[in-house]
């Protein structure tokens, strides 16, 4: 399996520096068809992308800037978005511009194209992928899982601990894990995320009865107020006036019931401060898993993601 990345991965490498070097490198890399980044410096008014090769100039015409592009299924906003940043293209053409220069004809969608053949669709439900967040919305985030080829991940799908929004997990540009969950009636890749991040007991392994510790508010409900230890792992507090949903707050862990997934918790101390930046924690490390089971052995309640289903 040819291995494909997201945009911006491919610019620092050797290989990738080696062809943009010269004309005749660039030529080599045309005839092979080789997939090649550098980064798009404009958006002209027809929307044709600028790139900045170093050996000359590149141009991505419109209808190659990205898959469904030319049929009207992406808008233009997909090439606007790109200036300033990685590109990945193939070179489609060489040619002699004006004043003696040359310059490179690009596609964007080819290389995209060649990400979906070759790699995107060799995948199969339970692989675990590297992506990109490029965008987010308020019902899931987009991530690069190839070239710039975009997939789904459902916000209930990115931890276990429920998040208002994605952005409450994720930063644009974030590298991550996802596993590859299903396809939708279009053959687009939807992901998950939350079964990289542990199970009950490896999270609650953390922490100890007694221990005070730092956590997040996630809901105020009349019951009681919820608070995430970890992207996987939440407890809940006895209600009471004035929290502040999304704020840092230090939580006495009163018990654990394993049995019921159930933590118990005091809040000692809120304040209205947004918490510290979250680096993620992947506790799966392989490239495929067959199941996710959450729940503690003996759990009353089981709560389980089996893939290939």
């Amino acid at each position: 399996m040819r291995m494909f990345y997201p945009e911006g991965a491919l610019l620092g490498r050797a290989e990738n520096r080696a062809a943009l070097a010269g004309i005749s490198a660039l030529r080599d890399a045309m005839l092979k068809g080789t997939v090649l980044e550098a980064r798009a410096v404009k958006c002209d008014r027809e929307h044709d992308l600028h790139v900045s090769l170093g050996c000359m100039e590149g141009v991505i015409p419109r209808e190659e800037g990205a898959i469904g592009i030319a049929e009207g299924e992406v808008r233009d906003i997909a090439l606007i978005s790109r200036v300033g940043k990685p590109v990945q293209f193939t070179v489609t053409a060489i040619r002699r511009a004006e004043a003696g220069r040359y310059e490179a004809r690009l596609s964007r969608r080819q290389a995209q194209e060649k990400c979906v053949a070759e790699y995107l669709d060799t995948l199969s439900s339970g692989d675990v992928i590297d992506a990109v967040v490029s965008h987010m919305e308020s019902f899931a985030a987009f991530c690069d899982v190839g070239a710039g080829v975009n997939a789904l991940l459902p916000i209930d799908s990115i931890s276990v601990s429920r998040i208002p929004h994605p952005s409450a997990r994720f930063f644009t540009g974030q590298r991550i894990k996802a596993v590859v969950r299903a396809r939708d009636e279009k053959g687009r890749i939807i992901l998950t995320h939350k079964e990289l991040l542990g199970t009950w007991e490896e999270n609650a392994a953390r922490f100890q009865v007694g221990e005070t510790v730092p956590g997040i508010i996630r809901s105020v409900e009349n019951y009681g107020v919820f608070v995430e230890l970890t992207p996987n792992l939440a407890g809940l507090a006895e209600y009471a006036e004035g929290y502040t949903v999304g704020s840092e707050c230090a939580a006495y862990i009163k018990s654990m019931l394993p049995d019921r997934m159930k933590l118990k918790l005091i809040i000692v101390d809120a304040g209205d401060e947004k918490p510290p930046e979250q680096k993620m924690e992947y506790f799966f490390q392989g490239a495929h898993m067959d199941r996710f089971l959450y729940s503690p052995p003996g759990c009353v309640k089981v709560i389980e993601t089996v893939f290939g289903e």
